[in-house]
């Protein structure tokens, strides 16, 4: 299958330190990732807070640059395209952010947002602009009424509707979904997810769905990639990643999902310490420092596992061919 996005050795360092100060090591919020999307496909990417997850997406729709890598979108390099031929490929490469309100400016009114990439793209005549709009809101679950009102008279659920809008306003492929519901009450989540699901069904739309709730992602992926300060470490179908994990950190992610079983006595991974520097990653494997796993060794402190293909999935771990993932609901 021929993939819609490929993402090659992706790295991404911030340099520290001010004018007049000493220079620090670089901070490696991205260091080294490799991937695919393909056409209609949604790829989870889950990881702790910090670990480089946003800056993925970021770098992709080149709202920053690389510091390294290739990022390929329908075979085109994004790093060799001109500022014009960028702009023409972002009709087709969105983003729908966490902050639904942030992202909304809040001197315009929802529907003079929906329609700005209408308009800087020419994609309309003028007189069929406001219909387009009303045709969005309404595909959204919003009434076309509402384009008029500004972004603080909804609630944030109704707002990241209007982000959702926004983005299939220029018909993109490609989605960047940015964590688009994790600040959202429980119950207006499963909307939103639900909305997503079926845009993503009638639109044929690739998504990169980035979050930390494996909960959420298993509604919606795939597959999913599970990031660990700034890498991959585990990638694979979704119901294998979280049914049958093979990296400990992912067991570690697996057991935090709440069990609405109220019976079930599921074991909980409660790992210790905070996740090393990005300025001083570890020389091994990056979870050394916090894997529990008896297998740990001192090859795991001084040799970096590669990702490599173990039963049916990648992992990032010297030893994934025998680590057994836990049981998810162990006998009592």
């Amino acid at each position: 299958m021929t993939q819609l996005l490929e993402v090659e050795g992706l790295v991404k360092h911030y340099q520290s330190g001010g004018f007049l100060s000493r220079p620090k090591p670089p901070v490696r919020a991205v260091d080294g990732v490799s991937f695919t999307v393909a056409p209609g496909e949604t790829l989870g990417l889950v990881g702790e807070s910090g670990s480089g997850k946003s800056t993925i997406g970021r770098n992709i729709l080149r709202l920053e640059v690389p510091t390294a890598g290739t990022v390929r979108f329908e075979g085109v390099d994004l790093a060799t395209v001109s500022p014009g031929e960028l702009r023409a490929l972002r009709r087709r490469m969105q983003i729908i952010f966490q902050d639904p309100f942030g992202s909304l400016n809040p001197r315009r009114s929802i529907g003079a947002s929906v329609a700005e990439g209408l308009e800087i793209h020419q994609m309309l005549p003028k007189r069929e602009v406001a219909s387009r709009v009303s045709e969005l809101l309404a595909e959204v679950g919003l009434d076309p009424a509402y384009a008029s009102r500004y972004p603080h008279e909804f609630s944030g659920g109704q707002r990241q509707r209007i982000g959702i809008a926004r983005a299939l306003a220029v018909e993109p492929r490609f989605v960047v979904c940015d964590e688009p519901v994790s600040a959202l009450d429980v119950s207006v989540q499963a909307q939103v997810i639900n909305l997503l699901l079926d845009l993503r069904d009638r639109r044929g739309l690739a998504y990169l769905f980035i979050a930390h709730d494996l909960a959420v992602v298993r509604q919606i992926a795939h597959r999913v990639a599970v990031m660990y300060l700034g890498t991959i470490v585990e990638l694979g179908a979704a119901s294998t990643v979280i049914e049958a994990p093979r990296h400990p950190y992912t067991q570690a992610l697996v057991s935090a999902v709440p069990d609405p079983d109220p019976r079930s006595a599921r074991s909980r991974i409660v790992l210790a310490g905070e996740p090393p520097s990005p300025s001083a990653p570890p020389p091994g494997c990056p979870f050394e420092p916090r894997c529990f796993h008896p297998l740990r060794d001192a090859r795991c402190r001084t040799e970096r596992p590669v990702l490599r293909r173990v039963a049916e999935q990648d992992v990032a771990c010297h030893y994934a061919e025998v680590i057994a993932a836990p049981p998810l609901v162990p006998t009592s």
